[in-house]
């Protein structure tokens, strides 16, 4: 796959930590230039300063916090004035919170749909016009096995990755005459910080996939021309086995399964 990502320049948001650092470490394996792109700067600094050292590629940190609605906008400034050519976009940021409805914080959630669901459309506007125009570029949106039904108590959170995948899905189509090539990717519960910022508690996490491999199958299904690709097998047939029950089993049969 080397010779996909080699000398391009990608941009990962979300890169400090989880899926988003480990598909920075894989590009940057395979010989690609980073944008790493999330609130933690000190994070960033560190994984920066690893793969400069491992793999001899180029890394510019954007510190940036996209549950503000400028930060889409200051992150292509950000790449404009180092003239910086993105070619490889990577759409990770993003976060859950688990719980009641009614009970959760309401600001938490629209910055939840801002990271989630805004900030995802703004950077694939903002960026994908410049891969349309060269006529080659790449967009991974991360979303979720949760993408394919209800979840009760990740309502809002599954509600957002239904976005990502239909919107991935949407404008792979509408660009592949373009030769953007755009994957939605689907984990399912993967070794990351996910589970505690959520605040899901260790029963929900069994059968983690580990980061890498999401992040491999995602990097191999983007670089492939796949618009969509779940992680994992166990994953795969069970979202082709609830296709076969009814919906309202379903989503109650989740509601058992993540009720707190």
């Amino acid at each position: 796959m080397a010779a996909v990502w080699r000398g391009k320049w990608a941009l990962v948001t979300g890169a400090s930590a989880g899926i988003g650092r480990e598909i920075a470490t894989q590009l940057a394996a395979d010989g690609s230039n980073l944008v790493l792109v999330a609130r933690r700067a000190d994070r960033l600094v560190q994984l920066a300063g690893e793969l400069t050292q491992r793999y001899k590629v180029r890394c510019e940190i954007c510190v940036a916090d996209l549950t503000r609605p400028e930060a889409p906008q200051e992150i292509l400034r950000f790449t404009q004035e180092k003239e910086l050519p993105i070619e490889v976009l990577i759409n990770n940021a993003g976060f859950g919170i688990h719980g009641e409805f009614l009970r959760a914080d309401p600001h938490r959630l629209l910055e939840m749909v801002q990271v989630n669901v805004a900030s995802v459309m703004y950077l694939a506007r903002l960026f994908l016009p410049a891969m349309a125009q060269r006529r080659s570029g790449y967009m991974m949106v991360v979303a979720s096995t949760a993408a394919f039904q209800a979840v009760p108590y990740l309502s809002t959170y599954a509600a957002t990755k239904a976005f990502d995948l239909l919107f991935a899905g949407g404008i792979a189509a509408e660009l592949a005459e373009q030769g953007v090539r755009i994957c939605a990717l689907c984990p399912g519960s993967t070794d990351t910080e996910f589970q505690e910022v959520a605040g899901q508690t260790k029963r929900m996490a069994r059968s983690k996939e580990s980061a890498e491999k999401v992040a491999r199958v995602g990097l191999q299904a983007l670089a492939a021309g796949k618009p969509m690709v779940i992680s994992g097998l166990k994953n795969r047939l069970a979202m082709e086995s609830q296709r076969l029950a009814p919906r309202s089993w379903v989503t109650r049969a989740v509601a058992r399964m993540f009720k707190p």
